[in-house]
């Protein structure tokens, strides 16, 4: 491949994985760029305005316990704004409150023994809470990886609780609702909601990325910038231009990288619909999450109860997630008029995020992480080698940095 300029490094890719990979690389001193298809950073985590809404391309929220946002971020300059902890079940059997109660007692009434849960899983999921809270989070790579379904199940938890109230919410964490997602990455995530806060920032989702772009060095990130191929020498971009590099990064979502490094394995991808809609008045005066029951939908939260900015004045944000991406828009704000208990008839439509890839399969065995090396010279990251969080992109990232610098290093005998 004839290369016109060249780098050390180049990465594929300006989500959260390509950018904390180039970040790292250039504090190292390797020259880098980070090339990307679209008009913006992020990835999946974009923010769009419509007609002076903010909205997220899909729900979107940051959980503050990952180590990876608190070693690269300013979290105080995204001014986050946080979801009340827990969330609200409701549907055909009733409408309950299942919160942490160590953060907030004074919701926590339907928690007692007897009124949401039997008082055996009262016990069953707070010994559960602890352990993922407290222990060490090596623990959690240790030891037989089974489904989320089947650990439960092994805490002893009720299969009419699992059913009943940890699968609706689960559902929409892992965007499947068989709960056949690896225990490992169950803990994971338990763990970090049981040790963090669930928040958006004040500007959108799309703030968290931006703020990394802007800790590149000048000249770094090129945008518009669609790579054709991976060859011995670099990579060719549509129309033809190339740019050669010592090592190529692929840092992409997993089907476009899948097609830059032939033979790679791609995991099942997760679907998922997100539909905003402007209402007049809020359904519910509350920052939390509203689950459904009869898993009709997936959930639905008054996003300008959490971000009161995220709506013009005098309006209110809805945001309702449905599996896959096939939904239709009327028969969803019929039953969000259930679910609230409101007429929503007169709710405008904003946008519908229909994401195909949003989320990779975890199933059972599933490593929290895999090394970035594909062949020589040849990286690859992203929240699909790690788990799909913020953390297992930025930690995906980072590791393929460390593993590109460890090959240079070792090629020049440094």
């Amino acid at each position: 491949m004839r290369a016109v300029g060249s780098a050390d490094v180049v990465v594929v890719g300006a989500g959260l994985a390509g950018l904390a990979c180039a970040l790292d690389l250039a504090a190292a001193g390797r020259q880098v760029r980070l090339l990307e298809a679209s008009d913006g950073v992020g990835g999946r985590m974009r923010t769009d305005l419509v007609d002076g809404f903010r909205l997220d391309r899909g729900f979107q929220v940051f959980n503050t316990a990952y180590p990876q946002v608190r070693r690269r971020l300013d979290v105080r300059a995204l001014r986050l704004h946080r979801f009340t902890p827990g969330f609200v079940l409701t549907g055909s059997h009733g409408r309950f409150r299942f919160v942490d109660p160590l953060r907030r007692p004074d919701l926590a009434a339907d928690l007692l023994p007897g009124r949401m849960l039997p008082p055996r899983d009262v016990v069953a999921l707070g010994v559960l809470g602890a352990r993922d809270r407290l222990l060490p989070a090596s623990l959690l790579r240790g030891g037989r990886d089974v489904s989320t379904v089947a650990a439960l199940r092994g805490a002893g938890v009720s299969l009419q609780t699992v059913d009943g109230v940890l699968r609706p919410f689960l559902a929409g964490i892992f965007l499947e609702d068989t709960l056949t997602t690896s225990s490992r990455v169950f803990h994971f995530y338990w763990r970090s909601m049981m040790r963090g806060s669930l928040t958006l920032p004040e500007a959108g989702i799309g703030a968290v990325p931006a703020q990394l772009a802007a800790q590149l060095p000048p000249g770094t990130l090129e945008l518009e910038a669609r790579v054709a191929g991976v060859g011995e020498d670099g990579v060719q971009l549509e129309g033809g231009r190339e740019i050669g590099a010592r090592c190529v990064v692929v840092a992409t979502d997993p089907r476009t990288a899948g097609a830059l490094l032939p033979g790679l394995p791609v995991p099942a991808l997760r679907a998922v619909t997100t539909f905003y809609h402007a209402a007049e008045r809020s359904p519910r005066a509350e920052p939390m999450l509203l689950v459904d029951s009869d898993r009709r939908l997936l959930n639905s939260v008054v996003l300008s109860e959490v971000v009161p900015g995220c709506a013009p004045p005098g309006l209110s944000l809805v945001s309702t997630s449905v599996l896959g991406t096939g939904a239709d828009e009327g028969a969803v704000r019929a039953r969000l008029g259930e679910l609230y208990g409101c007429d929503t008839s007169g709710w405008r439509s904003l946008a519908a995020y229909r994401i195909p890839g949003a989320l990779p399969a975890m199933p059972a065995p599933h490593p929290l992480s895999r090394s970035s090396r594909w062949a020589p010279g040849r990286y690859v990251c992203g929240d699909h080698r790690a788990t799909g969080s913020v953390q297992g992109a930025l930690a995906s990232g980072a590791r393929a940095a460390r593993e590109v610098l460890a090959d240079l290093a070792s090629a020049s005998g440094g």
